[in-house]
C-alpha cells in the first residue's frame, strides 16, 4: 500500500506541462478603485481555448500563469463597466499591467463573458461553467462537482459549498426530490449540465428575504444544456454479472424532460449487486425540505422515533442486498402565478447481515470492563419504503404568497435474528442461542400551510402552520435459552416471567404510539430604517400522544403469560403546550449584523397513567442573540447564542416497562422536568475567488443543566433504566477547521480536522457516573484535473474514538485515478485501505476495498459499454465501533464479495 501511494506522489510531482509565465496585475475602476471580483481570461488564439482565468481579489489583484510564446486574447469584465479585450504576447519573462474599465458596460457582451468563464459571481450567486471542468470521465453530477474548486461531496451525497451544506437541489428553478441531494448528485447525468449555480444567502420566500437572516442557507441550481430543453434525455442501463456462480444483474433506466410550463423525472434501480439509491437511514433522515419553522422559538419538543433499533447499514455493511427502486418528480406550472410540485419515492430492499460483535459494559466512572457480551449474529431483513410530497405555491404579486405541502411516509419492515451469544461476567460464562424479530409498519404524514403579505414597505405579515401526525406499531419477539429479568433481589423489572421446562422463554412486546403535533406561529416585522426592523412573534405547540404497549410470554404449551402487572404494561396519554411572544431586532451597521432576542413562554403539560393525572405549569423568559461580521463580500464571522428549553415526549413518561431489546428493559418517568440548555457557537468562512482559497471553521459548546439522564441497573449484561432529572450538567464541545485551494488551475488540495469532546453524567447500580468521549477526524487530499492527462486523486484520513480511555484508531490511505484516452476510452479505479487496532492492539484488523471501470463510447454515439468490478480484491469484513454512556461497542461487518459486471448503456 505504501509503494503506490509514493509512485502515486511521484506521478503527481513528475507530470511535465509546459513552463509557464505569470501574467499579473490589478483591475481598476477610471485607473483609480480597485474592482473586486471581476473577471480576467486568457483564450489561447492558437487553440481558441481558455488557458487561464482569475477573479480579482479584494484589492483588484488577479495573477493568470500563461504559457511561454503564445499569443492570448485577454478578456476583462465587471457588472456595469464597459468590457475590455486585448492581446498579449508571451514570451520567457513575466508580465505586469494594470487594466482600467470605464463604466457603463453592455449587459449582452457582459453575459457572453461570463459565459465563458470557468467561475463567475453575480451578487449571491456562484456560478460554475460545467464544460470547463469536464475531463471526459464524468458520468453524474457528483462527478462534476467533486471537480469545481470550493465543492465537497461526501459519501452521502451531501454537498457543501464554502463549508455549508447545500439544503435544496433544484433544475431549471424547479424542485429535484425535495429535502435531500443525494438522488440528483447520484443520477443527473453530467453531459446534459451547463451551469452549476451556487446561491447564497437563499429563500424560498422572496418576501422575507431581507428581514430574516439566511447566511446559512445555500442552494444549488443546475442548468440544462439547449439541446436537453424540451426533449426527453438520460440513460437506460442494463448489466449482468460475469464469472459468477450466482446471478448478478443491473437494470438502471433515468428518464428526464423540462420545458417552462413542467418537468417530469423517473428514476428506477433494480440490481443485487449491492447499489442502493435510498437506504434505511436516508428514509428517516429525508425531511422533504420542510424547515424548522420554531427554531427561533427557544423551545425543543422533538417526536421521538420506536424505530426498535432496525439496523440502519450503508451499503457496505451487508453480506446481500437486493434493491428495487423508482421515483418521480414533477413540476407543474397551472399559470404565472399558481405552481404544482412533488414526488413519489417507492423502495424495496432484502438484505442479509452477518455480525460479529463486543460489547464492553465499564465499571463506573473507570474504562475498567465489568462484563462483556461477544455476539455472532445472523440478520434477515426486509424493507419498504415510501415517500410522496405534494406541494403548492400560488403566488399572484410581489405582495402576497401561500404554499401548501404534505409529505407522506409509510414503511414495512421485519428483521429475523439468529444470534450466539456468550455472556461473560464475575468469571464465568455463558453461552446461548437467541432469535429475535421485529416488525413495524410507521405511517407520518406532515403538513405545512404558510402564507406572506407585504402591505407596504413598512409592514410585513407571515402566518405558518405545520401538522404531523405519525402512528407507529413496533412489535418484538426474542425467543431466549436464560431468563434476562428474574425476580430476584437485585433484579427492579419483577415482571413475572415464569421458569420453562424447556428452558426457553419466548418474550413480546407490542406497542402503539400516537403521534398529532401542531406548530402555529405568526409574524410580523416592521421596517424601522432600511437598516433595521423590528420582529415580533406569537406562537404556540400543541402535542397530544398516546403510548400503548404490553409484554407478554408464550408458554411451551403454547398458552400465554400475559405480564399485565403495572411494571409491564402502559396506557398514557400525553398533553403539551407551549404559548409563548417573540421580540427580535435586526440592525445592521457597517459591516456587522446584530439581532438579539428575547422570548416568553407559557407552558402546560399533563400526562395521564395508572388512573390518575400529574400537571406542570410554569413560566420562562429565554434570551438568544446573532451578530454577524462581514470582514469582505466573502469573509465572515458569527456568533450565536441561545438558552433553550428541552422538553422529552411520551417515550420517557411511559412509567411501565418496555422491552427494548432481549437484554434491556426501560422505564419511564411521568415527572421528569425540562432541561434547559446554554449553547454558543462562532463560525468562520472565506472564500477567495483570487486563488479559489476556502476556509471554513466552526467551534460549538453546549451546556446542559437538569438533563434528562439514566439510571441503570446493570446484572451481568442485562440492563434496566429510567430516566431522571440529573443535577449535573452535561457538555459538549465540537470544532472544524477546513483549508483548501487550487494551483496554477490544475491542482486542488485541501486540509480538515473534526473534533467532538462530551461529558455525560448517569447513574450506574446506584454510583453516580461520569463517562467522556473524545473523537478526532484528520483528512488531507490532494487531486489533478488535467484534459488531456490521467488525473489522480491521493489522501490519507485518520480517526480516533476515545471512549472513556477505551482507544480506537484507523488509518485509511486512499487514492482515485481517472483517465480519459484515444477520445472512446474512460478508466477510473478507487482504492481505499483500512488499518483499524485499539490502544493494546488486541483488536486489530487491516483490510481494503478497490473498484474499477473501464468504458467505451464513441464521440457522438448513444451506445455505451462497460466493465466493472467491486470489492476486486474480495475483502470479507470491514470494522466500526460506537459509544453510549454505559459501554463501548467493536463490531466487524461480512461485506458483499467481488463483483464483476458487463453493462450496456443506451443514452436518450
Amino acid at each position: 500500500m505504501k509503494k503506490i501511494l509514493l509512485y502515486a506522489v511521484l506521478f503527481i510531482s513528475t507530470i511535465s506541462f509546459s513552463q509557464t509565465i505569470r501574467f499579473e496585475g490589478s483591475v481598476l475602476e477610471s485607473g483609480k478603485t480597485p474592482l473586486e471580483m471581476a473577471n480576467v481570461m486568457a483564450v489561447n488564439q492558437a487553440t481558441k481555448g481558455v488557458d487561464a482565468y482569475a477573479i480579482t481579489n479584494d484589492k483588484g489583484k488577479f495573477v493568470l500563469n500563461l504559457k511561454q510564446n503564445s499569443t492570448y486574447n485577454i478578456k476583462v469584465s465587471y457588472l456595469g463597466m464597459q468590457n475590455k479585450e486585448f492581446s498579449v504576447t508571451t514570451n520567457s519573462e513575466n508580465i505586469t499591467q494594470n487594466i482600467t474599465l470605464e463604466p457603463g458596460g453592455i449587459e449582452i457582451e457582459g453575459v457572453e463573458i461570463v459565459r465563458e468563464m470557468p467561475v463567475s459571481i453575480k451578487g449571491d450567486t456562484i456560478v460554475y461553467n460545467a464544460d470547463s471542468f469536464k475531463t471526459g470521465t464524468e458520468r453524474k453530477l457528483e462527478d462534476l462537482l467533486k471537480k469545481m474548486p470550493g465543492v465537497e461531496v461526501n459519501a452521502d451525497g451531501e454537498v457543501e459549498v464554502e463549508g455549508k451544506k447545500v439544503t435544496k437541489l433544484m433544475v431549471e428553478g424547479k424542485d429535484f426530490f425535495d429535502g435531500d441531494t443525494k438522488l440528483g448528485v447520484k443520477n443527473i447525468p453530467a453531459d446534459a449540465i451547463d451551469k452549476v449555480q451556487v446561491l447564497r444567502n437563499y429563500n424560498e420566500n422572496s418576501i422575507l428575504k431581507g428581514v430574516e437572516n439566511n447566511q446559512d442557507n445555500l442552494a444549488m441550481n443546475i442548468k440544462l444544456k439547449e439541446g436537453k430543453k424540451n426533449f426527453w434525455f438520460g440513460d437506460m442501463t442494463a448489466g449482468i454479472g460475469v464469472g459468477h456462480s450466482d446471478e448478478r444483474y443491473l437494470v438502471n433506466p433515468k428518464l428526464f424532460y423540462y420545458n417552462p410550463k413542467y418537468s417530469i423525472n423517473l428514476i428506477s434501480n433494480f440490481n443485487n449487486i449491492g447499489e442502493l439509491p435510498l437506504t434505511i437511514q436516508d428514509y428517516f433522515k429525508f425531511t422533504g425540505g420542510f424547515r424548522n419553522m420554531m427554531a427561533k422559538g427557544g423551545s425543543s419538543f422533538n417526536v421521538s422515533s420506536n424505530d426498535l433499533g432496525i439496523s440502519l447499514m450503508r451499503n457496505n455493511r451487508a453480506k446481500e442486498i437486493e434493491t428495487s427502486f423508482g421515483a418521480t418528480n414533477f413540476s407543474y406550472n397551472v399559470n404565472k402565478a399558481w405552481s404544482l410540485s412533488g414526488f413519489g419515492i417507492l423502495s424495496s430492499s432484502i438484505t442479509d447481515l452477518e455480525t460479529k460483535t463486543q460489547n464492553n459494559f465499564l465499571a463506573p466512572n473507570s474504562s475498567d470492563v465489568f462484563s462483556t457480551e461477544n455476539r455472532d449474529e445472523i440478520a434477515h431483513q426486509k424493507s419498504n419504503l415510501g415517500l410522496f410530497k405534494l406541494s403548492s405555491s400560488y403566488k399572484p404579486s410581489t405582495t402576497f404568497q401561500l404554499d401548501y405541502d404534505i409529505l407522506t411516509k409509510i414503511s414495512k419492515q421485519d428483521e429475523n435474528n439468529d444470534l450466539l451469544r456468550e455472556s461473560i461476567f464475575g468469571g464465568s460464562s455463558n453461552i446461548e442461542t437467541i432469535l429475535t424479530k421485529k416488525s413495524q409498519d410507521p405511517l407520518s404524514v406532515n403538513q405545512n400551510l404558510s402564507a406572506y403579505y407585504t402591505h407596504n414597505d413598512k409592514n410585513i405579515f407571515a402566518l405558518e402552520m405545520q401538522h404531523l401526525y405519525q402512528d407507529e406499531d413496533p412489535f418484538y419477539n426474542a425467543n431466549l435459552g436464560t431468563n434476562p429479568f428474574p425476580d430476584t433481589a437485585g433484579n427492579p423489572s419483577n415482571l413475572g416471567i415464569q421458569d420453562e421446562a424447556s428452558g426457553r422463554y419466548d418474550l413480546n412486546q407490542s406497542r402503539f404510539v400516537k403521534t398529532n403535533k401542531l406548530d402555529a406561529k405568526l409574524d410580523y416585522y416592521y421596517m424601522l430604517t432600511a437598516k433595521s426592523n423590528v420582529n415580533v412573534t406569537l406562537g404556540t405547540t400543541y402535542s397530544h400522544q398516546n403510548f400503548d404497549s404490553s409484554i407478554y410470554q408464550v408458554l411451551d404449551n403454547s398458552t400465554t403469560n400475559q405480564l399485565n402487572t403495572p411494571q409491564s404494561t402502559n396506557d398514557v396519554s400525553y398533553s403539551f403546550n407551549d404559548t409563548f411572544l417573540g421580540l427580535h431586532y435586526k440592525l445592521l451597521s457597517g459591516k456587522f449584523t446584530f439581532t438579539p432576542g428575547v422570548s416568553f413562554h407559557n407552558y402546560d403539560m399533563t400526562n395521564t397513567q395508572l388512573g390518575t393525572s400529574f400537571n406542570q405549569k410554569f413560566f420562562r423568559v429565554l434570551p438568544d442573540f446573532l451578530a454577524i461580521y462581514q470582514i469582505k463580500k466573502a469573509e465572515s464571522l458569527t456568533y450565536n447564542y441561545a438558552l433553550t428549553n428541552n422538553f422529552t415526549d411520551i417515550n420517557k413518561l411511559a412509567e411501565g416497562y418496555v422491552l427494548n431489546g432481549y437484554n434491556s428493559l426501560s422505564q419511564g418517568n411521568r415527572t421528569l422536568e425540562n432541561s434547559t440548555s446554554q449553547t454558543h457557537s462562532l463560525r468562520y468562512f472565506k472564500y477567495n475567488m483570487f486563488n479559489f482559497e476556502n476556509i471554513s471553521a466552526f467551534i460549538n459548546y453546549s451546556r446542559v443543566v437538569d438533563a434528562v439522564k439514566s439510571r441503570s441497573t446493570f446484572v451481568g449484561v442485562n440492563q434496566t433504566s429510567a430516566p431522571i432529572n440529573s443535577d449535573f450538567a452535561d457538555e459538549t464541545f465540537s470544532g472544524m477547521g477546513m483549508y483548501g485551494r487550487s494551483f496554477f488551475k490544475y491542482y486542488k488540495a485541501s486540509l480538515s480536522a473534526r473534533l467532538n469532546w462530551s461529558k455525560f453524567n448517569n447513574i450506574q447500580n446506584t454510583v453516580a457516573t461520569t463517562t467522556e468521549s473524545f473523537t478526532q477526524d484528520y483528512t488531507i487530499k490532494a487531486s489533478t484535473n488535467f484534459k488531456k492527462m490521467p488525473n489522480i486523486e491521493v489522501g490519507y484520513n485518520f480517526l480516533i474514538n476515545d471512549y472513556n480511555d477505551n482507544k480506537f484508531y484507523t488509518d485509511k490511505p486512499f487514492a482515485r485515478i481517472d483517465y480519459y484516452f484515444m477520445k472512446s476510452f474512460s478508466f477510473v479505479t478507487e482504492y481505499e485501505f483500512y488499518h483499524y487496532y485499539n490502544s493494546n492492539k488486541s483488536v486489530e484488523n487491516e483490510y481494503d476495498f478497490l473498484s474499477a471501470s473501464l468504458i467505451y463510447q464513441k464521440k457522438d454515439s448513444k451506445w455505451e459499454y462497460k466493465v466493472s468490478g467491486t470489492n476486486l480484491l474480495n475483502t470479507t469484513s470491514l470494522n466500526d465501533d460506537s459509544f453510549n454512556q454505559n459501554s463501548t461497542r467493536t463490531s466487524q461487518y461480512t461485506v458483499q464479495p467481488r463483483y464483476i459486471i458487463f453493462s450496456l448503456k443506451y443514452n436518450l
